[in-house]
């Protein structure tokens, strides 16, 4: 039997969840655990993976929330079946450093995306760059995506970005509500790329930078990498994994243009 560290959200239904698993399982610490059981929605286990990644243990998600897209389904008849037939999926996630307008820098990770965002009633006018070589010179509206292939069916598909393959070694770069160049969709580049991203006109059109869900406020210059030297592993019950997710909607994304 493995160890297992449970955390959960403090919520009605994941309480519920909790005391019923521990009825099945013993929680361990997490110095002793094996294999650590998150029990909320998608943005608690996104909160749960950047404060114990660290540990360098594989991660159980238990949905408790709506869609739950980096969960698994509990099923407290098959827990422990499904907990020891698994697949393992890892991702790294996107680095960003933030210098705002008093030219400090801050650094944060995010596993879905980072978004840069208008702050005023004022479109952003921001550029992007590919290390040296411009992606655009001048984008105006309300900001841009971005995006993980794990992230990309989350926020950068609600603003019609494409969906990546989890492997594809891809990363997205997506518009929102473009007002110049109107009809730009956006960039698919390499996951080695070096995304510089500039506010054009800081004084008249503030934007913030968030990396998941750690804003920047009044960010003069974001730069943008993957960050390969964090792993996390994630766990999905067998032939449901994030990869099965994804090509899901990428089925139903093909279905809606017919």
């Amino acid at each position: 039997m493995k160890k297992f560290f449970v955390v959960s959200d403090h919520n009605k239904k994941s309480e519920k969840i909790r005391s019923k698993l521990l009825k099945k399982i013993k929680s361990f610490s997490l110095k002793r655990s094996e294999i650590i059981i998150v029990i909320g929605g998608d943005g608690f286990m996104l909160q749960t993976l950047k404060r114990l990644y660290k540990f360098k243990k594989p991660f159980y998600g238990i949905n408790s929330g709506d869609y739950g897209f980096l969960m698994n389904k509990f099923n407290e008849k098959n827990f422990l079946k499904n907990i020891f037939t698994t697949d393992l999926i890892k991702i790294s996630p996107l680095q960003m450093v933030v210098k705002n307008k008093n030219r400090n820098f801050k650094q944060s990770i995010a596993i879905n995306e980072i978004s840069i965002l208008r702050q005023s009633r004022q479109a952003a006018s921001v550029s992007i760059k590919n290390g040296s070589k411009n992606i655009i010179k001048k984008l105006r509206g309300d900001g841009l995506l971005v995006c993980t292939p794990a992230g990309s069916t989350a926020y950068n598909l609600s603003v019609h970005g494409p969906i990546l393959n989890l492997n594809s070694n891809k990363l997205a770069i997506s518009p929102v509500s473009p007002f110049r160049p109107r009809r730009w969709k956006g960039r698919i580049v390499s996951n080695k790329s070096k995304i510089i991203i500039k506010n054009l006109n800081p004084k008249k059109r503030p934007i913030s930078a968030v990396a998941d869900n750690v804003e920047v406020r009044n960010a003069l210059e974001i730069k943008i990498s993957e960050n390969k030297k964090i792993i996390f592993n994630l766990l999905y019950n067998k032939n449901k994994s994030i990869e099965k997710k994804i090509k899901i909607e990428q089925l139903r994304k093909e279905v809606g243009k017919s």
